[in-house]
C-alpha cells in the first residue's frame, strides 16, 4: 500500500525536540545578543544606535533598534518569522503527539486550543504591519530582553499550556471545549476589529465612519528633530476617540486577554493545576507594564493634547 512507499511525517516532531531545541535556543540566543551588542556599538545598520554608558544594559536593552545583516531586517525575523511561526505549529504539533500517545483519543481542550491559537496567529501574520508600529518594535532596541525573549521566552512559555497536556489531557469535552474555543474565538476577532478600525481612521485621516458616526479624535499636534538638519519639524496625529477607541484607552488589550485566558481555561486549571494559566498571568502583567509605558510615551510627545485625549477617553 501507499504507506509502505511514503512514511508520513511526524509531525509530533516538534514536541518530540522541544528540550533539546530549547536547549540549543537558549545557548543561541545568549550568544546571538553578545554579537548584536558589539553590532550596535561598531557597525550599525541604521543612525538609532548607541551604548548607554553600561555594557550590562546594553546587552539587556541593546545597541540597535533595527539591526540588518545582507538586508535581513533580524529584529523583525526573530520577533515574526520565528517565534510566531514557532508558536503557530506547536499547538498541532503537540495536539498529534497527544492523539498518538493516547491510542487516538481526541483531547478536545488541546485540540481546540490549539486551533485557536493558529487562527490567531492568522491574524497575527493578516496584520503584521500593524505589530511593526507597536512599542516592541518602534521603541525597544534589539537585545537580550526582546531577541532572547522571542526566541526562547516564547517557544517555552507561550506554548507551555498546551506542551503541559500532551502528558496530561484536559478531559474537557466537546462541548465544554466548543464554549471556551468560541469564547476565545471572539477575543481574537474583536482584537482584530478594534485594530482594524483604528487602522482605517488612519488611513483615512480622520474621514471615515466609526460605528455608524463620524468620528470623535484629537488632533495632537508634537515637535521631531530632523536627524539631518538638525531643525525641529512639526508633526500631527489623530488620537481616535470613538468606537473601541473610546470605551477605555487600551481596551483592545481586554480583547486579547479574553482569548489568552480561555486558552489557558482550556488546558482544566481546575484539574491540572493554576501552573497552566501561567501564561494568561505573564501576559496581564506583560500588557498592564506596555500600556503604562505606552501612556507615558503619549504623555511625553503629546503633553497637553494627550491630557484632552484622556478626558474624553476613561
Amino acid at each position: 500500500g501507499v504507506c509502505g512507499v511514503y512514511t508520513p511525517y511526524n509531525f509530533g516532531i516538534m514536541y518530540d525536540l522541544f528540550p533539546g531545541s530549547l536547549s540549543f535556543l537558549n545557548i543561541f540566543g545568549i550568544v546571538f545578543c553578545v554579537f548584536l551588542m558589539f553590532k550596535g556599538l561598531y557597525f550599525p545598520s541604521t543612525d538609532d544606535n548607541g551604548s548607554s554608558g553600561s555594557w550590562v544594559k546594553d546587552y539587556l536593552w541593546g545597541t540597535e533598534l533595527y539591526p540588518r545583516v545582507f538586508g535581513l531586517d533580524l529584529k523583525r525575523f526573530i520577533n515574526c518569522r520565528f517565534s510566531m511561526t514557532y508558536w503557530q505549529l506547536a499547538g498541532f504539533s503537540f495536539c498529534y503527539r497527544s492523539y498518538v500517545l493516547h491510542d487516538n483519543e481526541m483531547d478536545w481542550g488541546l485540540f481546540f486550543s490549539a486551533l485557536s491559537q493558529y487562527l490567531y496567529l492568522v491574524k497575527f501574520f493578516f496584520w503584521e504591519m500593524g505589530y511593526m508600529r507597536s512599542i516592541d518594535i518602534i521603541v525597544d532596541r534589539a537585545g537580550y530582553e526582546i531577541q532572547w525573549g522571542c526566541l526562547v521566552w516564547v517557544p517555552s512559555v507561550y506554548t507551555f499550556h498546551s506542551r503541559f497536556l500532551v502528558q496530561n489531557p484536559s478531559r474537557l469535552s466537546f462541548n465544554t471545549a466548543l464554549g471556551i474555543f468560541i469564547l476565545s474565538m471572539a477575543g481574537v476577532l474583536l482584537n482584530y476589529a478594534a485594530d482594524r478600525e483604528r487602522d482605517i481612521f488612519r488611513a483615512s485621516n480622520g474621514k471615515c465612519k466609526v460605528w455608524g458616526s463620524h468620528p470623535k479624535y484629537i488632533t495632537a499636534k508634537y515637535t521631531i528633530v530632523d536627524r539631518k538638519t538638525g531643525k525641529e519639524v512639526e508633526k500631527t496625529s489623530l488620537l481616535l476617540a470613538s468606537g473601541f477607541w473610546g470605551m477605555a484607552r487600551h481596551f483592545q488589550y481586554f480583547f486579547e486577554l479574553t482569548a489568552a485566558y480561555c486558552w489557558c481555561l482550556l488546558a482544566n486549571p481546575f484539574q491540572n493545576g493554576i501552573l497552566v494559566m501561567f501564561y494568561a498571568v505573564f501576559l496581564t502583567a506583560l500588557l498592564v507594564d506596555r500600556a503604562k509605558r505606552d501612556t507615558d510615551k503619549c504623555r511625553l510627545k503629546y503633553g497637553k493634547y494627550y491630557q484632552e485625549y484622556c478626558e474624553l477617553v476613561p
